[in-house]
């Protein structure tokens, strides 16, 4: 098969695929190319080689059929939101929640006393959330904001283990904050303990909403 040949079975390939998935970038139509050509190649031994190489020749032959008029295609800007629009939507809800309950524990800590039952007990239900749950959640979430590194199949597994590591990192920087307290002049007690966890779990849930905010940013352009 010579190279005439191979570039007019290549153009029809292309106008397949975009009148078939309706592209509406160039970028687009380029990677649906691409990966109908590795599907169709992955017997070859340089194939990963062969499928980064077409790149050029598949935007080349692309940009001659928008040039006959056989193709068109409307890339339209992507709008991406700011951080306070980000914060708005339902993506960021979980952040919301944690400052809520993070500041919700604050206020029982410091307004019901230990006599004041039975309101006490609320005082022990968020003390042992912000405690065991909160600080390794947002931690984990700051240092694996969409997916965790072990990627899995299944969504619910992979809230088990997102679950599983932020109890187990909660267990692990608290007795560190305590540690690191024991060496300043406020020592070990329960408001800078309070305090520093509060700190901690809003500086790293703030980290992680930001970082996700960049990570829709990225993948929108």
């Amino acid at each position: 098969m010579n190279k005439e040949t191979t570039t007019e079975n290549l153009a029809e390939t292309i106008l397949q695929i975009a009148a078939q998935q309706k592209p509406e970038t160039v970028s687009q139509l380029v990677e649906l190319v691409r990966q109908a050509y590795y599907a169709q190649n992955r017997e070859m031994l340089d194939v990963r080689q062969a499928y980064d190489a077409q790149s050029k020749a598949i935007l080349s032959i692309i940009l001659q059929l928008q040039e006959q008029g056989k193709l068109q295609l409307t890339s339209r800007p992507q709008q991406t939101l700011a951080t306070s629009a980000y914060l708005k939507t339902s993506a960021a809800l979980w952040f919301w929640a944690t400052l809520a309950l993070t500041f919700a524990t604050l206020v029982a800590v410091f307004t019901i006393p230990e006599t004041a039952y039975p309101l006490v007990y609320i005082r022990y239900v968020l003390g042992t959330i912000f405690v065991l749950w909160l600080p390794g959640y947002a931690f984990i979430k700051a240092l694996f904001p969409k997916q965790l590194p072990s990627k899995t199949s299944e969504k619910d597994l992979d809230i088990i283990e997102r679950t599983a590591l932020s109890v187990g990192t909660s267990l692990a920087l608290v007795p560190m904050v305590g540690l690191l307290l024991n060496y300043t002049p406020w020592g070990i007690r329960l408001t800078p303990i309070v305090l520093s966890l509060v700190a901690l779990t809003a500086i790293f849930a703030l980290a992680a909403v930001l970082r996700e905010h960049q990570i829709s940013i990225s993948k929108k352009a």
